[in-house]
């Protein structure tokens, strides 16, 4: 995602390991009890509180950059386990909607949580994790080794051996990264950032530079780590990459959400021109036109119709 001007690129959430405090045994005993309760299915610590709240809800968010306004009050929210693709033009605010997710810069005005919480908070807890659009690695490291050491930068990662099979890397464990192939490398930095175990996932056109075999073995990895019903958001161009593996499309433009829909609704969408025009009051006109597809009123004399594009 590019062309926000002064736009911070986003990164692969990063926390530390929360200081221990001595407790009373009485006390420490509760609290282990009440973690223990709080641990679900795929390993995570969720506060009972956050459990019910939505992957991402964003309120009112305006975002400007000098005269520039990157995003303009938008308001969006996606449920847990959805599989939502960002569509739009460079410029269109998606680069600074997910820098504002990821807690890399602070809207000026509105309201931004992820699972119910500051994002500052959740990239902390490895409730979201971001893959980067083109990251490098640390030379002469295998894949198990580099996995080993991000692990360790979560409070409650996967396990690497999981992880792996995730990125259907466990036959590549053993191999140094320099030596991976480009759509292995792609693999592995979705890899980084599933090891966080995040319940939201973002993805920065992840596909761009793959050939046809590295994007079909990438999404098919994808398709896996959403079927454990985890949130999975990403930017792409590429339309057949929405339909084929989105749940869900979102369309910016000029720092707004232009359209929101299903892929296919999106696509009817894209076919369509919008003529807006004005009709006399105190006439016939309105009745006549209430009956034509595509047409409908924003006020008493300004109508709108959509009509198919011309080639």
């Amino acid at each position: 995602m590019h062309g926000q001007p002064h736009g911070p690129k986003g990164v692969v959430g990063l926390s530390v390991r929360p200081t221990r405090l001595a407790v009373s045994g009485a006390h420490t005993e509760a609290m282990n009890r009440t973690a223990s309760d709080a641990v679900t299915r795929t390993g995570r610590h969720d506060d009972p509180d956050t459990r019910r709240q939505p992957a991402v809800s964003i309120r009112g968010l305006n975002k400007n950059y000098g005269v520039v306004a990157a995003v303009r009050d938008l308001n969006l929210q996606i449920a847990r386990g959805e599989t939502v693709a960002l569509l739009g033009p460079n410029g269109a605010g998606k680069s600074t909607t997910v820098a504002v997710m990821l807690g890399l810069t602070a809207p000026d005005t509105g309201h931004v949580a992820i699972c119910g919480m500051a994002p500052r908070a959740a990239v902390l807890r490895g409730r979201i994790a971001a893959m980067l659009q083109d990251a490098g690695f640390m030379p002469g490291v295998t894949v198990s080794e580099l996995l080993t050491l991000g692990s360790g930068l979560y409070p409650n990662p996967l396990g690497v051996r999981e992880t792996l099979e995730l990125a259907q890397l466990s036959g590549l464990a053993r191999r140094r990264v320099n030596r991976l192939s480009g759509g292995q490398l792609q693999r592995l930095r979705f890899a980084l950032a599933a090891v966080a175990n995040p319940e939201v996932l973002v993805l920065d056109e992840p596909t761009t530079a793959l050939d046809v075999t590295g994007r079909a073995e990438f999404w098919q990895a994808m398709r896996a780590y959403a079927g454990t019903g985890r949130t999975l958001l990403f930017a792409t161009h590429y339309l057949e990459e929405v339909s084929e593996n989105a749940g869900r499309a979102i369309v910016m433009m000029g720092g707004s959400v232009i359209a929101d829909g299903t892929p296919d609704a999106i696509r009817q969408l894209a076919g369509l021109s919008t003529i807006r025009f004005t009709v006399d009051t105190g006439t016939d006109a309105r009745q006549q036109l209430e009956v034509l597809p595509g047409a409908s009123d924003e006020t008493c004399s300004l109508w709108l119709m959509r009509v198919p594009s011309l080639p």
